[in-house]
């Protein structure tokens, strides 16, 4: 079965994120400035063939281990699994 998965990989907190304050100025420079603070990430979207959704939710976690998120700056989070 093939399953559809949506990884979101994001700067960590406490690691500056100067693609975000770029956007930030940008935004003020713009009159919203109300917006606080932002971050910017990745979207990532696997399209993974499982014999059910635990096997596919490994083998997303295992790509963003190994290769989607570079564990010294960024932390991934799997946000939707979806049976095609």
């Amino acid at each position: 079965m093939i399953y559809t998965v949506h990884i979101k990989v994001m700067p960590l907190k406490n690691l500056l994120d100067p693609q975000g304050k770029a956007v930030l100025a940008g935004l003020h420079n713009l009159g919203l400035g109300t917006v606080e603070d932002v971050r910017v990430g990745k979207h990532i979207t696997l399209q993974v063939n499982a014999i059910n959704e635990d096997a596919a939710k490994i083998v997303a976690e295992e790509a963003g281990k190994k290769l989607l998120a570079n564990a010294v700056m960024e932390k991934f989070e799997i946000e939707e699994i979806i049976a095609e």
